[in-house]
């Protein structure tokens, strides 16, 4: 179960390197790799708000963030099912 800090490390890596702020919802079946370095990156020393983590399931906490007007670029990996 490396794939799901693989994509996780996909997509926040270049974002933070830009200088942006990430908010990431990963897939429902795998949100503790997520979470987990989430706390790496809090103990690391990260300012709160630069990494955000929502896990859920994607009808309810994906929608939530691809319909945020303060979201401005939303990227999707994964299936639609």
């Amino acid at each position: 179960w490396n794939f799901p800090l693989l994509m996780f490390m996909w997509k926040i890596a270049p974002a933070l390197c830009c200088g942006n702020t990430v908010v990431i919802k990963p897939a429902e079946q795998t949100p503790l790799t997520a979470l987990h370095v989430g706390a790496l990156i809090k103990e690391a020393g990260f300012p709160p708000g630069v990494v955000n983590i929502v896990p859920g399931f994607g009808p309810t906490a994906g929608a939530a963030i691809a319909s945020h007007m303060g979201i401005d670029k939303v990227a999707f990996t994964g299936s639609t099912e």
